[in-house]
């Protein structure tokens, strides 16, 4: 039972939490003034449970594929389960997000549950079988957008107003390139399955131009519209080590599974470092 749990755990992708925790604390400045059990509760939501819900439901319909993939099997990028845990984690899945978000509706009532409905209505349109949108390229994209769910479930929760229509925009572009980045690693695996993505249908060249592309209208929008230099800046470098990745490094070849774990650990760097900087700052709340 102690292992299965553990797997569990791999399943809800801790290497990821950072996304959810960073779109969590955004709408609160980085950390409230004062911490209240909502606060708590909502951050304890947005990892474990939230990540069990949305990747483990992921995991079951692409089990095929991920058992191919060589950068499953981490507390990274998530367990390669086994078909006995695939098989109890439906179960697993609503036990941990009744108890996880049951505090959350007690606290703030049925606007959580609207926020629940949407997670769990993107999930199913992503996952469905047959016809899920995870394999009719670019329609997976749009999914992307789910995670954005969790700012106004952290806004109503801690009574905070929402962020203005330039911060979502922000926001939608970076899991347009998260996820974007992510098929790019999972491009050779997921061919191997036949499972069809955007970085599958474009080719990985093409798909690192498309992410350059957005990373580049990332930086534009901090530069332009919220005047911040540092984060602009930031970026800006991200997007002349994507250049020199697409055009001298790597091109279209595989990452080496060490190159992926270093990507890895310094994706999450990278976004503790901007997690801090934007509380700080809160430059994309103004």
């Amino acid at each position: 039972m102690l292992r299965r749990w553990r797997l569990w755990l791999q399943i809800s992708r801790p290497g990821l939490w950072f996304v959810t925790l960073w779109l969590y604390l955004l709408p609160v400045g980085g950390w409230p003034a004062r911490v209240t059990p909502a606060f708590l509760a909502g951050l304890a939501f947005v990892t474990f449970p939230l990540g069990l819900l949305v990747y483990g439901w992921n995991d079951r319909v692409d089990a095929g594929a991920d058992r191919q993939n060589p950068r499953k099997g981490s507390w990274l990028f998530g367990a390669q389960a086994d078909d006995g845990t695939l098989d109890h984690l439906p179960r697993v899945m609503a036990l941990v997000t009744a108890l996880g978000f049951a505090p959350l509706v007690r606290l703030d009532g049925p606007r959580q549950l609207l926020v629940l409905a949407g997670i769990v209505a993107v999930c199913a349109l992503y996952n469905r079988e047959p016809g899920g949108w995870r394999g009719r390229p670019p329609l997976e994209l749009l999914c992307q957008i789910g995670y954005l769910l969790v700012v106004p479930l952290s806004a109503w929760l801690n009574d905070v107003p929402p962020p203005p229509l330039a911060t979502w925009l922000y926001l939608w572009l970076f899991t347009l390139q998260a996820q974007l980045m992510g098929e790019v690693m999972d491009v050779t695996p997921d061919r191997a399955a036949g499972r069809r993505t955007t970085a599958t249908t474009l080719g990985v060249r093409r798909t690192k131009l498309l992410v350059m592309a957005l990373v580049a209208a990332e930086a534009l929008l901090l530069a332009l519209r919220f005047r911040e230099p540092v984060f602009a800046g930031a970026l800006g470098l991200f997007f002349v080590w994507l250049v020199l990745d697409r055009f001298v490094v790597f091109g279209g070849r595989d990452y080496t599974l060490t190159q992926l774990r270093v990507f890895g650990v310094g994706s999450n760097l990278m976004a503790v470092a901007s997690m801090a900087w934007v509380g700080w700052t809160g430059c994309l709340l103004r």
